[in-house]
């Protein structure tokens, strides 16, 4: 929240932020919008969303259906793909994902700050049916969760969120962001110690009751020191 307030600070361009706030009102339950809708959810005048819209919509960031309605551009496709070839990470985080997907049978996720939050940039589902399902790309609270316990502390430095952790640097977390989920997380730091993200196992409580969870805990903090070896 600090980090956001410090940036709420430096010098902003209305106009960008308002097509911005255009282009984060689309979630995967309102993947397309009219520009009412948008209108309703950004808080802007429908005039100002028809302007900033044929602007995004001409450089590619949004494209309208048969229906007419609005729906995010490739051109976001394509700065995604971009910023995570940037991260130089997924060849060496995938082959680590489902790896672990095998060992426990649940969800493998590896998250990365961003601001004040922390993003899914890679997963692997569990092939169960019954499984914890987050979409890559998917943002969350960094102050909730195995995995966000583990950005706060290293990402951010957040007192509480240490006091959260295993000697190890481990978290474990029942039900705290999803009354039905655990969870167990560990940071991938590498040889010259930078901080590069937290690799998480999650899936139903059902599942992973204490045992299950001592044992996802040990692939996990395995598996987050191989990825760090072989990102030194």
């Amino acid at each position: 929240m600090l980090r956001r307030m410090e940036q709420m600070k430096q010098p902003r361009v209305e106009s960008v932020e308002k097509a911005l706030s255009i282009l984060e009102a689309f979630t995967k339950d309102r993947p397309a919008m009219t520009l009412t809708e948008i209108s309703v959810e950004t808080g802007l005048y429908k005039s100002n969303v028809s302007r900033l819209a044929a602007s995004l919509e001409r450089y590619g960031f949004l494209k309208r259906d048969p229906n007419r309605r609005f729906r995010l551009g490739p051109a976001l496709w394509r700065l995604g793909a971009l910023y995570r070839r940037n991260f130089e990470l997924g060849e060496s985080v995938r082959p680590v994902l489902r790896q672990l997907v095998r060992e426990t049978g649940e969800t493998a996720s590896f998250y990365v700050p961003d601001q004040d939050e922390r993003l899914c940039l890679y997963r692997e589902n569990s092939p169960d049916p019954v499984r914890h399902h987050l979409d890559e790309g998917a943002r969350l609270t960094m102050h909730s969760g195995a995995a966000g316990h583990v950005l706060a502390a290293f990402y951010l430095g957040d007192s509480k969120a240490k006091s959260r952790l295993g000697t190890d640097g481990s978290c474990v977390s029942q039900g705290e962001r999803n009354p039905h989920i655990s969870a167990v997380a560990a940071p991938v730091i590498d040889a010259n110690g930078q901080f590069h993200g937290a690799l998480a196992v999650s899936g139903p409580h059902e599942r992973l009751g204490h045992d299950a969870l001592a044992k996802a805990r040990i692939a996990v903090l395995s598996s987050a020191r191989d990825l760090s070896q072989s990102l030194a």
